[in-house]
This record gives structure tokens, sequence and C-alpha cells, in this order.
């Protein structure tokens, strides 16, 4: 898993409305502190001195009151059994941490010396912070992370906008045969940076828990078929095609700086398209597999049979009825249905 992938699992299970974050506010209110293991029982047990095994089910309540003891409880990977209290945990003392506090600089070293999650609350500050194969987060307080996701609900909203701008317009200009790199590097950009968006609300929507889920409606209101019109859009232009390749791409993308982002050479480059001095005004042919993929109950393997017989979305437009009905899966009702899909599709973007 992905550090970041990590990092948000672990936020899952000590989300709001989790038996997990229940017995974490219990210990809050109490202004106890606790030092508390999820999981990788046997490398945990390692690092274990001392304590009671006690083996038991768990319980917000019970952990509450175990949290009482100094030494750490010990919970298994699906946070249903209450192992050990009272545990002293011994870590590699060798192991690298940034943490100043003995319980917070133990509880890093047991997240890099094993793959449990090691949850951490401060007795005097009342602040929880997780540790996960050496990454530490700081969980915010719900009415916090409420504004932060309400203001990346807005700044999403903006983002859709546009690049619904900037899509109808190269749909525009693939009708015509007048695309260029430029243009389809500003769709990707768009889209990517719209992504990265989600991606961000998404760590917000999930350290809500039950308190997210009106923001997770509106967020997958807003997002739609964004991801499935990506890949369209990549197939249409990247050279080649296939999911490895697609994902290969979309992979790369993600990986790109805001800087990098921003450099349309750079997109271009990840694309597989031209990079030379005026590159980016260099015109580029669609597929056809974004546009066709609009077109009501047309199946995607009929997508891809046209695509294959025709080469571009020119060439299916320029296509006769009955080049289209001797396709595979098309016929003559499906024909017709093609041409008066494509059709009102242009007017509507002409509108």
């Amino acid at each position: 898993m992905e550090p970041d992938a990590r990092m948000l699992a672990a936020l899952e299970r000590v989300a709001p409305g989790t038996p997990v974050r229940e017995g974490l506010d219990h210990v809050i209110s109490a202004n106890n502190g606790a030092l508390i293991v999820i999981g990788d029982e046997p490398a945990v047990g390692k690092v274990c001195n001392g304590g009671f095994t006690i083996d038991i089910p768990y319980s917000p309540q019970r952990m509450f009151e175990l949290s009482k003891m100094d030494g750490a409880i010990i919970l298994d990977g699906a946070a249903r059994t209450i192992l050990r209290a009272n545990a002293h945990l011994v870590p590699d003392p060798t192991l690298f941490t940034s943490e100043t506090g003995m319980r917070q600089r133990t509880a890093e070293r047991v997240s890099r010396q094993t793959e449990a999650l090691v949850v951490c609350i401060s007795k005097r500050r009342a602040v929880v912070t997780l540790y996960q194969g050496g990454e530490r987060l700081i969980l915010e307080a719900i009415e916090v992370l409420l504004a932060k996701a309400n203001q990346a609900l807005q700044t999403l909203n903006g983002y859709r906008t546009r690049l619904d701008e900037v899509t109808e317009h190269l749909s525009t200009l693939e009708f015509d045969d007048l695309v260029t790199v430029g243009d389809v590097v500003l769709v990707v950009q768009r889209t990517e940076m719209l992504l990265r968006i989600a991606r961000l609300l998404e760590r917000y929507i999930v350290q809500l828990g039950t308190e997210g889920q009106l923001v997770r409606i509106q967020a997958d209101e807003l997002l739609g078929a964004v991801s499935s019109d990506f890949t369209t859009l990549l197939r249409d232009y990247v050279p080649g095609d296939g999911p490895r390749k697609m994902s290969a791409v979309r992979s790369q993308l993600s990986g790109l700086t805001s800087d990098q982002l921003l450099d349309g050479f750079v997109v271009a480059e990840v694309l597989g398209l031209p990079t030379g001095a005026d590159a980016l005004d260099g015109h580029v042919r669609p597929k056809g597999y974004r546009l066709l993929a609009r077109i009501p109950m047309l199946p995607a393997q009929v997508v891809a049979r046209l695509v294959d017989r025709f080469g571009s979305i020119t060439g299916v437009l320029e296509a006769s009825d009955a080049a289209l009905d001797d396709v595979d899966g098309v016929g003559t009702r499906r024909a017709k249905a093609i041409r008066e899909g494509l059709r009102r599709l242009r007017e509507r973007l002409n509108a």
C-alpha cells in the first residue's frame, strides 16, 4: 500500500462513528493520556514487556478504563479484541524519531518497527496523533475538518465549472477536426487539478466519518463521471492503448509537482505527444472514445470496434450508414442511433 493510502486506511479506523473513535473520545474527555497499538500482533508482541494478557472483546468503555493504567493497550488488527493492557513497549532505540515526548517517541518507533497503527493521546494537550509506518498525522477537531471540507468543496465546484468549459470546447474542436496538442494538454491539466482537490477532500471526508456523509454526497455529485471521462480522453490521444498504458500515464500525471503540471510541454511529454518548440500548436486527431461514449446505449465493445475500423472520430463522422452497419455489433438500427447521437451532441455544443 502506498504511504498515503496506508494513512487513509488508518484514518478510517479511527473516524467518528467507529468504536475505536468512541473509546478515544472517552479517554480525551476524562483528560487522560493513552498509547494504543492496533494490529500486527506478532511484531508488536516482540516489543512488548510486562503488562497483562487479557484477551477480551473490545468496547469503548473497557478501553477507557484500561487507559487509566500507564502502559500501552494492544488491540488485534480488527480492533475487536483487547489483547494486552498496561504493556511496556520497548522498540529499537536506534530507530529515527522526530518526536521529543517519551510517549510520542515510543509510538513513532513502534510504527517504524512494525506494521501496526499506533495511536497516541497526549494528556497535557488532549491531542490525538496517529503513527503508521513512520508517518505522523494529528487528528483535527470536527469543526475544523468541516470548515476545511466545505472550503475544498467550493474549490472543487470552481474547478469543475472550468473543466466543463474546456471539455466542451475540446468536443467542438473534435467535431471540426481542429484539435491541437495544447487543447488536449489544457483539459488534462484541468482534470488532474480537479482530481487532486478531490483526493484532498476525500481525506477530510474519511476523517469526518459519519459526520461527513453530506459532504460526500456533494463531492460525488460534483465529480460525476470525471474519472471515466479522463480515461477515455487519454485513450483518445495517448499513443497506444490498454488499461496498463492508461494507468501508467495517470500515475505519472498524479506524480507531477504543481509546477510541472502547469508546464504544457511536461504534460505533453507524459502523454507521449510532440514536445518541440511549436508542438503545442500541432494538430492531433482523437480516436473517438470520448465522444462515442456519450452516445446512449452504445456498448464499450462496439465503440472499440468503431475506433479500430475508422481510426478516428473524423472517420466515424465521414462514414456512410452502410459502412457503420458493416461493423460487427452495429447493424442498421444502431448505425442510425450513432449518426443521430453525434448530430445531437454537435447541435448541443453549438447551441
